[in-house]
């Protein structure tokens, strides 16, 4: 089972994800070796932010990087990618999708520090 952590804190329309790590990352049913890393984009617009790659965390890797993402108003989520680069390209592991919800308006208080985990899912929609 792979998972995505991060903690997220938000300020107007500019927010701060702090990409922590993920775990059990496979690609076709593989763990990784070496070389992940995190893609954060709003999915409206092209604004997105890299953490650097982990060249020693394997299929656990961790970055605790500190990404600040442009978000648009009207942006219902945010979508995370985590690649594994290779020696022929960068190769998708998996993706989730981040409703701005969970973190912006609602009952979270504005500037309020979370911890966010979320399943990643490969190209098919099954868990990565």
């Amino acid at each position: 089972m792979s998972k995505f952590y991060s903690s997220i804190s938000i300020s107007s329309t500019t927010i701060e994800i702090t990409v922590l790590s993920a775990e059990n990352l496979k690609s076709n049913r593989r763990s990784i070796k070496k070389n992940a890393f995190a893609v954060v984009r709003s999915n409206v617009g092209n604004d997105f932010r890299t953490t650097v790659i982990d060249t020693d965390g394997g299929s656990n890797p961790k970055w605790n990087d500190k990404l600040v993402l442009d978000l648009p108003v009207q942006a219902p989520a945010l979508t995370v990618e985590v690649h594994c680069k290779t020696t022929t390209g960068n190769r998708i592991v998996g993706t989730a999708t981040v409703p701005v919800s969970d973190f912006f308006g609602g009952y979270v208080p504005e500037n309020y520090l979370q911890f966010l985990s979320y399943r990643l899912r490969d190209q098919r929609g099954d868990k990565a």
